[in-house]
Formats: C-alpha cells, sequence, structure tokens
C-alpha cells in the first residue's frame, strides 16, 4: 500500500462524500473507533479511486488518501435538460442552491421542469417571481401521490399560502448542521454537501417582484427546445405571457434572457431555467479501472452489508443501489431519510467486519418510511404508499377533508401494505405498526378511517 501512495496520509477508514450518507457514516465510524482513523473527505471532489491492493483516492486538488475500508457517499448529479447551458440550473447540493438563490434575486421570471421533490418544494417557496411549472405528468408529485392528493396539495398551491408553519416530528437537517458535524471529522471544509430536508429553510427564495405567489402548470408536456433570446428574435418565434386563466393565448411582448418550447408548442419566456427531472448516481470518478457491479439504475450494487463487488469498499445514499432482497413493505427511493439510514448501517457493517462480529439488517430497511413537508403540510409515506409492485389485487381506502387532512390506506388480502398521510392525522405510528404486524385487519373494514374513533384503542 505505500508503494502505491507513498506521500498519501493513512486512515483506517476514509468516507468520500459531505452529504448526509457522508456525513453520518462517518459520525458512526467515530463511536466506534478512534477519531484519527476516520477520516471524511469532503472538500475537494475525488477524481478516482485505485483499488487492487492499493486502496488509495485521489482529488481534484491533488491529494491522495490511503484507506483500509472505504465508504463511497457520493450522492447523485442532477439530470440537466440541457448540458452546459448557462441558464439552465440544477439544485442538488448547497452550492447550487445557492447560486439559485443568487440568481432568483434577479428574476422576474423561472421555469420549472420536474415533478419531483425539488420542484414540489420551489413552487411552493418562491415568492416575489413568476413560476412556470412544466410536468411530464397528468398531476403534481407523480413520484409520491395518486391523483387524488396531487388535487389535494394542488388546491392549496393555488390559494394564497398560509402563513402558519407546521411542525414536522422528525430530526432536522439543515445545511448548517450538515456543515458543523462534518467539520468536526473532514479534513477541510464543506463545500457542495448533498441537500438535507429543510434545505431551504437559510435561503431567502424571493425575486424581484412584490406580490406573493404566482404559479401556472402546464401538464402532460416535457421541453422541446431552449432558445436563447438572440436566436429566439431570428426566429422569429412568439412567446406567452404569464397566464391569467388556463385558456391564455396573448403573446408577450417582453424580452426574456431565454425562452422554454413545450412539446405542447408553448413557448414561454424567463430569466432563467430549473432542471429538477430527477438525479443519476454519481459513479463515474470510481469506474475508471475498478470492477464495480452497477445496477439497472446505474448504481453502485451493494449486498446486505452495503459492501460493493469491490472488496473493502461499501457504498451508502444516493450513490448505490440495493441489491440485496427487500422485505415486502419497503422499496429504495433516492430520499434523504434513507440516506441517512444507510450511511448509518454502512458504519456499523464495516465496525462488524473489522472487528470479526455479526450484524443484522437494520430495523429502518423493513419498513419504508419518510417524512417531508409539501406546500405546508406535513406528508408521511409509509410501506407500498402507492401500491407499487402489488399488482391488480389491492383496495385503497380513502378519507379526505379539504384544507385538513388526505389519508390513503393501500391494502391487500385485508392486510395493511402501505399509506399517505397529510396534514396532522396523528395515524402514522398505528399504521406503522399495522404495516408491520401484518395483521388481518378485514373485521375493522371502514373503522379503520372512521374519524370519529379512535383506532388505537383496538390494537392496545
Amino acid at each position: 500500500m505505500a508503494a502505491a501512495c507513498p506521500s498519501a496520509p493513512a486512515s483506517r477508514f476514509v468516507v468520500v462524500g459531505g452529504g448526509i450518507a457522508g456525513v453520518t457514516c462517518a459520525e458512526q465510524l467515530a463511536t466506534h473507533f478512534p477519531l484519527e482513523e476516520v477520516l471524511l473527505v469532503t472538500a475537494s471532489p475525488v477524481i478516482k479511486a485505485v483499488t487492487n491492493f492499493k486502496q488509495c483516492i485521489l482529488t481534484e486538488d491533488g491529494n491522495q488518501y490511503k484507506y483500509e475500508k472505504l465508504c463511497l457517499c457520493a450522492g447523485a448529479k442532477p439530470k440537466l435538460i440541457s448540458e452546459g447551458n448557462p441558464y439552465v440550473l440544477g439544485i442538488r447540493d448547497t452550492d447550487s442552491a445557492q447560486e439559485f438563490q443568487k440568481q432568483l434575486t434577479k428574476a422576474k421570471r423561472i421555469t420549472i421542469v420536474g415533478n419531483g421533490g425539488i420542484a414540489l418544494e420551489l413552487v411552493y417557496e418562491i415568492e416575489g417571481c413568476e413560476v412556470i411549472w412544466a410536468i411530464k405528468d397528468k398531476a403534481i408529485g407523480n413520484a409520491f401521490f395518486d391523483a387524488g392528493a396531487a388535487e389535494f396539495l394542488t388546491s392549496e398551491l393555488t390559494s394564497k399560502k398560509s402563513e402558519a408553519k407546521i411542525t414536522c416530528k422528525r430530526t432536522r437537517y439543515t445545511i448548517e448542521e450538515s456543515e458543523r458535524k462534518a467539520s468536526a471529522i473532514a479534513d477541510a471544509g464543506n463545500l457542495g454537501s448533498a441537500l438535507g430536508p429543510d434545505w431551504h429553510e437559510g435561503l431567502n427564495l424571493k425575486g424581484t417582484k412584490e406580490f406573493s405567489h404566482k404559479v401556472h402548470i402546464e401538464t402532460m408536456c416535457e421541453v422541446k427546445n431552449i432558445y436563447h433570446q438572440e436566436e429566439f428574435k431570428q426566429l422569429k418565434k412568439t412567446s406567452l405571457t404569464f397566464p391569467r386563466d388556463c385558456h391564455n393565448t396573448s403573446a408577450d411582448k417582453d424580452m426574456w434572457p431565454v425562452y422554454v418550447e413545450l412539446t405542447n408548442e408553448k413557448i414561454y419566456g424567463c430569466d432563467f431555467i430549473v432542471s429538477a427531472t430527477g438525479v443519476m448516481p454519481n459513479v463515474k470518478p470510481f469506474l475508471d479501472g475498478n470492477n464495480f457491479m452497477l445496477g439497472e439504475d446505474g448504481g453502485l450494487k451493494v449486498d446486505d452489508h452495503m459492501r460493493t463487488s469491490v472488496p473493502s469498499i461499501y457504498a451508502a445514499g444516493d450513490i448505490c443501489t440495493a441489491s440485496w432482497q427487500p422485505s415486502p413493505v419497503w422499496q429504495q427511493m433516492r430520499l434523504w431519510t434513507q440516506a441517512r439510514q444507510m450511511g448509518n448501517y454502512a458504519a456499523k457493517c464495516m465496525a462488524a467486519d473489522t472487528l470479526g462480529d455479526s450484524i443484522d439488517m437494520d430495523f429502518s430497511f423493513e419498513l419504508f418510511a419518510h417524512v417531508t413537508k409539501f406546500f405546508n403540510y406535513k406528508v408521511i409515506l409509509l410501506g407500498k404508499y402507492n401500491a407499487q409492485g402489488l399488482g391488480l389485487d389491492y383496495e385503497l381506502m380513502l378519507r379526505c377533508t379539504k384544507g385538513q387532512e388526505y389519508v390513503k390506506v393501500v391494502m391487500q388480502n385485508g392486510r395493511m401494505m402501505g399509506a399517505i398521510l397529510i396534514g396532522e392525522t396523528d395515524l402514522e405510528e398505528t399504521f406503522e405498526n399495522l404495516i408491520l404486524n401484518q395483521m388481518n385487519l378485514s373485521a375493522y373494514g371502514e373503522d379503520l378511517l372512521d374519524p370519529d374513533i379512535d383506532i388505537e384503542d383496538y390494537f392496545d
């Protein structure tokens, strides 16, 4: 090992990545081993991982680090709708979030393309700027919601934003907290850390206008072309003003830095475009010369101990693809909750392998559970919340109170397989237990969702 990287400092454990998975992994390792044996590399992007018993990593700033065990937590990169376009911005880490805030302060109108978590948060939080939101689906939040939940939330989006802040029962994980934790272990700084659940709380997401909130949604469409202002003039195209209703067709006389042509043939001018069309695992720096097995989604395949196909190298968070046989009510999604769970579990596995101990699969992988906030509502997703992989043999139970709550339960053979809880339902703990226990609930029928019945009394 010394011959391969003669000038490199040696650490027993090296963790690559300053996001939630990386910070959590390094912190957990530091509870098992002396702090000086754990190194979190965050300040400079890794450009190469050298294995085959040489076991060191190289970074862009020329540094080399030797390791005995390595955990790759380099996250994922946004899928940009146009690479290299100065008017197209992807948001995935603290650097890009701060650049977005900077650009927004000068903007009168932006276009957001995509229908995932970042898009959902932005369209609600942005003020003082017109927002054109282009999604390829029939309804918003297709990755998280069914049509009913989407309609429930859309009514909140199009109404006046509530000033009341709903407190989610979860650990707050802000940009500042991520930086503070990482700095205790990292070799330097924490630039470009992945975003936590409350990433926008420390940002001023306000444009140049004085109004509060203006969002127009274009559904069932994608981006067809992007034109810079000069190209738009030469082609003599016509763009539309910000719609006052669904049938707006008036031509926009203002000139914009960039124009977006959608597949529904509509064109809108704007100051810049946010590409929020998903992510791809950030594996490229580690593939050259290494024999990593990749999943269908391009992530590094990991087994039930978070080990990759390369000896002594583990992976956690968005960069990896879980290749073990999952629980019937768990699925991998590239969300901050799973990044934290995987980082924590990977560290425990690294420690167990080093000490020769056995370790069981972490309980967090028994049930998919995600807590977030969309449109100022607490949102909890449990198990097969959208009946993922259940075929056609399932039933849905619904309860909805406009402006207050939306509850959907997925049932199969009398057993609860998943649920969506929007609002302050206080049902999450009971439903978690019912999904995990898989008891037959056929006898309870619609009483499960009767607001006048405290179902906890049934299962004490």
